[in-house]
């Protein structure tokens, strides 16, 4: 149990006057209640659920724990931290108390002071109310807007493009400028170290990330996550790196890492990682979906992003979006004719065409319509599979129609339940290094075709030339 202490009044100095200011912020209003209890439900689903695992309740703790230092309330029971499900690094505040973290980001973590000081940074985000001064970049509210960019045109199919519905990552999940996470990262520091825990974590975490996402890039050639990770929503640099070191420094503390967190690293063990196999895995160009048994491959060069309510395939000639049709839809064609209505567009059964995919009957239709100024075919093809229905939704540039998906629904099949049972998804597990270990020998029991080296030494946080001691514990990814 760490000891509470006072920030020193030399820290307290190097926080901008806007950051102190934050201090005096009004408590939690109605109004903030009342907007953060109709944000979340739509967030935590976009962001697979709640994670219900042993791990839930330790992030719960420490959230609520830092949270009270912001000012906001002094009573713990006016926050709700949660530990979502999904294979995003991700984290955020929204007003009203709500404060999430990913399994994914909790994963990276090496500490408790880290895990306080990226939901003080969130909270610190909330007081200082910088989500009413934001302003919308380049988040995209849908899943079918790559293709034709963030903003849209009037047009009967610009429900479509945007995804229908505004979703609540757009509303929270937008890039802060760096006045305001330098403001935050101040606020992060004086809440963590007011609660007790070391602020030199936060220049630990923020580098960390760094190399998380470049390792992330590395292996994808991009980013294919369909929401937006820590770090791009949250710009770093090494200046920021730099100050957040010396914020902590001000604060007076000894400085993270001088002895391993072994109790926090002995939580993490079994952690869910990567995806989820309950929601679908990505390995590669392939998508398996076990409890559904269906899987796809996705043409080369296009990128597999997965969400709680669809699968998106996104490339250099379109995006398409898989989704189950309504529970008891057995007639393909009035699908397809469902599903543009449910978008906004107009089509008869009359325009709907019986189509043979791989030897298999299915449906589809294609309109054209004006979205960003630009010219577009939105085509969509109903799949019976499994005794189901599935859409395909796909968006393409003017005159080109489905053709270049063409190979993605050929390869839209089932699984047999030889390959739902091999799909697995991996797991954290904690090592005791024992004598003999290296760096080498460990990382060989990455559950990864490349890159086993790499990924082993970032998400331990470790230097290329770092030495293993015997006795100390290593995070590994395994199958399981």
């Amino acid at each position: 149990m760490r000891t509470f202490v006072l920030i020193p009044a030399a820290a307290a100095l190097f926080l901008s006057p806007a950051a102190a200011s934050a201090q005096t912020t009004r408590s939690i209003s109605q109004i903030d209640r009342a907007q953060g209890a109709q944000a979340s439900p739509q967030l935590v689903a976009e962001y697979g659920g709640r994670y219900d695992g042993p791990q839930a309740a330790f992030v719960e703790r420490v959230g609520k724990r830092v949270a009270l230092q912001s000012g906001l309330s002094n009573a713990q029971g006016d926050f709700t931290v949660q530990l979502l499900n999904s294979p995003v690094e991700n984290a955020f505040a929204i007003p009203g108390g709500y404060i999430y973290v990913t399994r994914q980001l909790l994963a990276l973590m090496n500490s408790e002071d880290e895990l306080a000081f990226v939901m003080g940074h969130e909270v610190g985000h909330v007081a200082a109310r910088h989500s009413a001064g934001r302003q919308r970049t380049s988040t995209i509210g849908g899943v079918l807007a790559g293709i034709v960019g963030a903003a849209v045109g009037n047009s009967a199919l610009g429900q479509l493009v945007a995804g229908g519905a505004q979703r609540a990552s757009q509303l929270y999940g937008l890039k802060y400028g760096r006045d305001q996470e330098y403001q935050a990262d101040g606020l992060g520091v004086r809440y963590v170290a007011g609660a007790g825990y070391d602020p030199a974590a936060a220049p630990l975490i923020l580098g960390q990330l760094g190399a998380s996402t470049s390792l992330t890039a590395r292996a994808s050639g991009g980013d294919a996550n369909a929401v937006p990770t820590w770090l791009s929503t949250h710009p770093s640099s090494n200046d920021r790196v730099a100050r957040a070191r010396a914020l902590a420094q001000q604060a007076g503390r000894g400085g993270a890492g001088a002895a391993q967190d072994t109790a926090f690293l002995r939580m993490l063990d079994g952690l869910r990682y990567d995806d989820d196999p309950a929601q679908g895995v990505i390995d590669g160009q392939t998508f398996r979906h076990p409890a559904m048994r269906i899987k796809f491959i996705a043409p080369p060069g296009y990128k597999i992003a997965n969400s709680t309510q669809a699968v998106t395939v996104q490339g250099p000639r379109g995006q398409a979006q898989l989704s189950a049709a309504p529970a008891g839809a057995r007639d393909p064609a009035a699908a397809v004719v469902q599903q543009f209505q449910k978008l906004g567009a107009r089509v008869s059964s009359e325009q709907v065409q019986p189509v043979t995919i791989d030897g298999r009957p299915a449906s589809s239709a294609t309109v054209s319509a004006t979205a960003n100024n630009q010219r577009i075919d939105a085509t969509v093809v109903a799949m019976p599979l499994n005794g189901a229905t599935y859409l395909w939704t796909i968006v393409t540039p003017a005159g080109s129609g489905a053709a270049a998906f063409e190979p993605l629904l050929a390869s839209f099949t089932t699984l047999t339940t030889r390959e739902a049972e091999a799909v697995r998804g991996k797991r954290i597990r904690i090592h005791t290094v024992r004598a003999g270990d290296t760096i080498d020998t460990l990382a060989r029991q990455m559950a990864y075709a490349d890159l086993q080296r790499d990924r082993f030494l970032t998400i331990n946080g470790l230097a290329p030339d770092a030495r293993l001691v015997p006795g100390t514990l290593v995070k590994l990814v395994v199958t399981g």
